[in-house]
């Protein structure tokens, strides 16, 4: 099974700034709907964010800063994974990532991802939905840690650039009334995914 990476390292900016992750969303911060939704489906988690990890103390589990200075955006985040991973659970060829405001994610998303970049024969998975990319939730081999930073040193910052670039293949997710990706940047989604769903539904 692989690691799985929360990725919550972002700004953000249009939520008004603070933890995204720790928004609440009937009852519980996205970020527990979001380990509840990729718990079951990794053999551990880990959490990429910046600033003090004290304040994700409740969760116990490491918390990794971005490798890069400056805050350079989720592509860091999976390069952070890589090399946990690496020093730690050198034993584990693969992570998985996703960001901390999914509270819809399938329950078969390892599995899909898997068989994705099985049958295409592609080193990387990345998933989509209703005719998006969604290239931050992907399964990354930890070999490519090398690559990544050279990548990331160069000036890369894509993170769907970057893994079709490595040849990634694609997961398609159907959509039945609610987008399994669906993530929140401003207030108002938030309130609004509150008074549609109150709770994410059931798997």
């Amino acid at each position: 099974m692989p690691v799985g990476v929360l990725l919550a390292g972002g700004l953000a900016r249009r939520m008004g700034g603070g933890d995204k992750a720790l928004r609440r969303l009937g009852g519980k911060t996205l970020l527990d709907h979001t380990i509840a939704r990729l718990g079951p489906q990794v053999l551990e988690l880990i959490l990429n964010a910046n600033g003090d990890p004290a304040r994700f103390a409740d969760w116990n589990f490491p918390v990794i800063a971005d490798p890069i200075p400056g805050r350079p955006g989720p592509l860091a985040g999976v390069l952070a994974g890589m090399r946990w991973v690496r020093e730690h659970r050198p034993q584990i060829a693969d992570i998985v990532t996703v960001p901390t405001d999914t509270p819809f994610l399938p329950d078969d998303l390892v599995a899909r991802l898997r068989a994705a970049r099985e049958q295409a024969g592609a080193p990387i998975a990345v998933a989509a939905s209703a005719g998006r990319l969604h290239p931050v939730v992907g399964l990354w081999p930890v070999r490519l840690a090398g690559a990544l930073a050279r990548s990331l040193a160069a000036g890369e910052r894509g993170v769907g650039a970057w893994a079709l670039g490595q040849g990634a293949a694609t997961a398609v997710f159907d959509v039945a009334g609610l987008d399994p990706f669906s993530n929140f940047n401003r207030p108002e989604e938030l309130a609004a995914a509150e008074r549609l769903f109150g709770v994410p539904p059931p798997a």
